[in-house]
């Protein structure tokens, strides 16, 4: 049944939405938004998030941005996110803007009936997500009058990402004082995250919430304390949020995961434009994570990645007579039943290690530490959890708090390959994990090769001069919402930008 239900909905969003209509961020573009059965924008606003999560903007702009993956020296799709260009991500900031946001409002708003209060429930921490999502990304937006199109509010002011931040926690508060024992989703087929559990959705809202209080971390509101004893108190999602791959009709155009279609269909891009990055390959090869098999092809002479940004070079830089364009590099392996994540159990349970490692609660922080590892372990079908032994690269150690967030975050990173790429650029935001290298690849590319820096990122080779020597905080404006909107702020200047709270000293 959900299998139909999808297919509905790709065709749907395919056939009906012009790319015109997603510049106006107070018209819904999505077609499903004239019907009054909260059940059938439902399934379509959680397909919208989990696309633009792993789809054309953020699955490539975060891999690339968490150096999981560089651009191929034999294309040149993705050249300017290795150049540190700057870059809007409008695909993602309109659709999610002015479809999936606007889909939500309308559910709640459709949601008036007793029986129909579960779909209100779900939405609004559908909308609490995504409305952190995209302040994450850009900082400052239209919220507070942002989707009042209908009220005759044209041109939103933009609110600052602080206030935004302010208000999610507010409204994710309200949403926690609900009981859910009460509410149902009566067409549970249509809910393809939870089947209509409620428990499982006040989890998720839970876990909303923690990420809005650990996001804020390095800042002068945070309060460890507090975090403890919401953790203390309530249950947090042990199921991920996501799309199951179940749903996927991987031999039909138009119906596969986003990246079989990026990397089996007609356009190719993931195929003949990707190549594996040597930050992150280099880092699973040295420590023998069994994830690297799982993760990317590896060629005949063994897994093999290329500086970042460095798609220009002919040189042989390791010296075995083979030029840099003509090595064989590993490449993204997805699976024509890959699930499509939202949030992770893994996620989760690595806010909740670093949160008690800043409390110095080692045995709560290893506990859930590798519960974490070995979710991620489990999703790539991993039975072992070597790894974690004593002496092995990802074991727990008592270390210092901050050696023991550096691990957390390093494990997170790893984890999020393939899954949530946009949210290691966030949080590499947040933690400074992995650290930056002062490396110049180009002043000495056989020392670079010979003496690379193992788990830390370097700068791109054709970005360098671009950032001064930085990397990027956060992607400028889309200029379609800086042009149809009367109280827009002025454009930024580069991809330097922070957001309020990557306050931590660090590139």
């Amino acid at each position: 049944m959900k299998k139909y239900i999808y297919t509905f909905i790709l065709i749907a969003l395919t056939v009906f939405v012009s790319c015109d209509s997603y510049l106006d961020v107070n018209e819904d573009p999505n077609v499903l938004g004239d019907t009054d059965a909260p059940e059938i924008l439902l399934p379509a606003a959680q397909v919208q998030i989990a696309n633009n999560l792993m789809g054309w903007d953020l699955g490539f702009g975060g891999s690339y941005w968490s150096q999981y993956w560089t651009q191929d020296y034999t294309a040149s799709q993705f050249k300017s996110l290795c150049e540190y260009q700057e870059t809007s991500f409008s695909t993602t900031y309109n659709g999610l803007m002015a479809g999936t946001l606007n889909d939500l409002k309308r559910i709640k708003s459709l949601a008036i009936l007793p029986e129909d209060q579960g779909y209100y429930y779900v939405a609004e921490a559908l909308s609490i997500f995504t409305w952190q999502t995209m302040t994450d990304l850009w900082g400052n937006i239209p919220y507070s009058e942002a989707l009042r199109g209908d009220e005759g509010i044209k041109s939103p002011k933009f609110d600052s990402s602080q206030d935004i931040y302010a208000n999610l926690l507010s409204r994710v508060n309200t949403l926690l004082a609900i009981d859910t024992s009460e509410l149902k989703i009566v067409a549970t087929s249509y809910d393809f995250m939870y089947d209509g559990d409620m428990e499982e959705w006040k989890k998720f809202a839970n876990s909303v919430k923690l990420k809005l209080m650990i996001r804020l971390s390095e800042t002068s509101g945070y309060d460890n304390a507090a975090v403890i004893s919401f953790i203390s108190n309530n249950s947090f999602l042990t199921n991920s949020a996501k799309i199951s791959g179940t749903y996927w009709s991987d031999d039909q155009e138009g119906k596969k995961h986003p990246m079989r279609e990026f990397s089996t269909g007609g356009a190719n891009y993931l195929s003949t434009n990707v190549i594996g990055c040597k930050t992150f390959i280099d880092y699973l090869k040295v420590n023998t994570d069994p994830r690297l098999d799982e993760l990317f092809e590896a060629p005949t002479d063994g897994h093999k990645g290329a500086f970042f940004g460095d798609f220009d070079s002919k040189k042989d830089t390791n010296k075995d007579g083979t030029t840099d364009d003509k090595e064989d590099y590993s490449k993204p392996i997805f699976t024509p039943n890959m699930d499509l994540m939202i949030m992770t159990d893994w996620e989760v349970n690595f806010y909740i290690a670093e949160v008690y490692a800043r409390a110095n609660d080692m045995a709560n922080a290893q506990m859930y530490y590798e519960s974490a590892v070995n979710a991620s372990l489990t999703q790539h079908g991993i039975t072992t959890s070597d790894i974690l032994n004593t002496g092995s690269y990802a074991a727990w150690t008592n270390g210092t708090t901050e050696e023991n967030i550096e691990r957390i975050s390093m494990q997170k990173w790893v984890a999020n390959a393939n899954y949530q790429p946009i949210e290691s650029f966030l949080e590499r935001n947040r933690t400074k994990y992995p650290a930056v290298s002062e490396l110049d690849i180009k002043n000495d590319r056989n020392f670079a090769f010979l003496n690379f820096p193992i788990g830390k990122f370097t700068i791109s080779v054709n970005g360098r001069e671009k950032t001064n020597g930085k990397l990027p905080a956060s992607p400028v404006y889309p200029n379609s919402v800086l042009n149809r909107n009367e109280n827009a702020p002025s454009q930024k200047i580069d991809l330097l930008e922070k957001i309020w709270w990557n306050q931590k000293i660090g590139k």
